[in-house]
């Protein structure tokens, strides 16, 4: 079993209070702690929520320094509204796999810190989608899920093959996936589930029998693939199997794989089950889906889907736009984004700025810190905005993606902060998800973050939340 990384954080420690919540009235302030609930110790926050559904609840705390007792009477399930610090009060569980395909192994120095971490631990699955591969559970581990329920879980399948999916991870003793998630069954408890498509390794007929073997499985309500990323280290590895690039080809091909599976979970399930990433359709030139065919888009945070809520978020605002219900003051705008979206946005962007009046262009920003194959805007840092807009005479009003921030909005990849990009840039900033927000915005006339001192909201659709703290960014 892996150790788990050592929090900084005491165990327990509040973050923040609700206004207006029980805990608010009971006193209770950031910076205290909980250490127990109705007499049982609590490990994590998902301790916390189990034994605080109770009509009567009794927390023992560390407030002002000093141990004692909370007693909170409450209608059952209603939260009190206590927010932790961390999510692990134990310290994360680390990956204890050597996938050659890892993403973090080249991550270049000078990034967040918690960027290093390998997390694999199933109460941040649970928590907040974060995806693991279940080779590092215990029996206790497994007696919890089924105490507690855990559900859904996102797990990094990759192949059900059971050798394969042990190169794969580069671990000889990981258990047998599909053994496991008949145990998650048996405790029903869902999954959602991953494949990183490697060339020549898991696609084709590998690809083939782990959809198969998935769909198998009813408490496998999503199977999301996504290509194989690379950083800079895994750039100068593009020659070995598996690390190199779709081809637009390849990927019409995955996507062309997979709409025949889609077909078939459409006749067993009448819902779609499987999906490609966006990075496929984008990459071959294809057809986005239509909302109906992503059941709800479970798997939005994993690239899956995004597109298609930008172009939909586009169709309704361009009809307020034609109708008069949206006015927006003549402006010029410049929009920022990572180079696989620019070609929508900029067509997003050319029909905004012919209904509008608004002359809002788009700048696709290469990634050097990563590479050139890390395409999407999620993973721009501060530094290579400030590269490639600072030499440029920029509008008033610059927009840039929200997803490349933190979760609290505090700090891009390389720790560079909003008001730091600000004053490089001489622009104040403003971060959106959509087309509606930057015409929103620009119609306000003010931004909606980043001005004036204000930092941008927290990212409440983000599942990476433990991968920062307020203070480290």
């Amino acid at each position: 079993m892996p150790r788990p990384r050592r929090s900084t954080v005491p165990a327990g420690a509040i973050r923040a209070i609700e206004p207006d919540s029980l805990a608010n009235e009971a006193g209770l302030l950031p910076g205290d702690q909980v250490l127990a609930v109705n007499g049982q110790p609590i490990r994590d926050p998902i301790d916390y929520r189990f034994q605080t559904t109770e009509q009567l609840v009794e927390l023992e705390v560390i407030h002002a320094g000093e141990a004692g007792f909370v007693d909170i009477e409450k209608p059952v399930d209603e939260p009190l509204g206590i927010e932790f610090e961390d999510d692990a009060f134990d310290g994360t569980r680390i990956c204890n796999n050597k996938c050659f395909f890892c993403f973090l192994k080249g991550l270049p120095k000078g990034l967040r810190r918690p960027l290093y971490i390998k997390d694999d631990d199933y109460r941040l699955s649970f928590l907040h989608g974060n995806f693991v591969t279940l080779t590092n559970l215990s029996e206790d581990d497994w007696q919890r899920l089924e105490e507690q329920r855990l559900s859904p879980l996102h797990i990094s399948v990759h192949a059900t093959d059971l050798q394969l999916r042990r190169s794969l991870l580069g671990n000889r003793t990981a258990p047998d996936i599909l053994e496991q998630l008949k145990r998650l069954a048996d405790m029903n408890i869902e999954a959602h589930t991953q494949v990183v498509l490697c060339p020549g390794v898991n696609d084709g007929t590998a690809l083939d029998r782990t959809v198969s073997d998935l769909l198998s499985h009813d408490n496998v309500v999503s199977i999301g693939v996504v290509p194989v990323g690379s950083s800079m280290e895994g750039e100068a590895r593009i020659g070995e199997p598996g690390m190199r690039a779709h081809s637009p080809v390849e990927a019409m091909q995955v996507v062309r794989q997979l709409r025949r599976w889609q077909r078939v979970a459409r006749e067993q399930r009448d819902a779609s089950v499987v999906f490609p990433s966006d990075e496929f359709y984008l990459t071959a030139g294809a057809q986005i889906p239509s909302t109906g065919r992503y059941d709800g888009f479970p798997q939005w945070e994993n690239g899956i889907g995004m597109t298609r809520t930008l172009i939909d978020d586009w169709t309704k605002t361009r009809r307020r736009l034609r109708s008069g219900r949206l006015n927006v003051p003549p402006t010029d705008a410049l929009l920022a984004c990572g180079t696989l979206i620019a070609p929508t946005l900029r067509r997003l962007c050319e029909e905004a700025s012919q209904l509008s009046g608004c002359r809002i262009s788009v700048a696709p920003i290469e990634n050097t810190l990563f590479g050139s194959r890390v395409n999407v805007s999620g993973l721009i840092p501060g530094g290579d905005f400030a590269a490639a807009l600072g030499s440029n005479d920029l509008p008033e009003r610059v927009f840039l993606p929200r997803a490349s921030l933190d979760y609290f909005g505090n700090k891009f990849l390389d720790d560079v902060t909003p008001a730091e990009l600000e004053a490089r840039l001489n622009r104040p900033l403003t971060f959106v998800y959509s087309m509606s927000e930057l015409l929103e915005s620009i119609k306000e006339g003010a931004e909606q973050d980043g001005r004036d001192g204000r930092q941008p909201r927290p990212n409440l659709r983000s599942n990476g939340r433990s991968w920062t703290t307020p203070e480290a960014g």
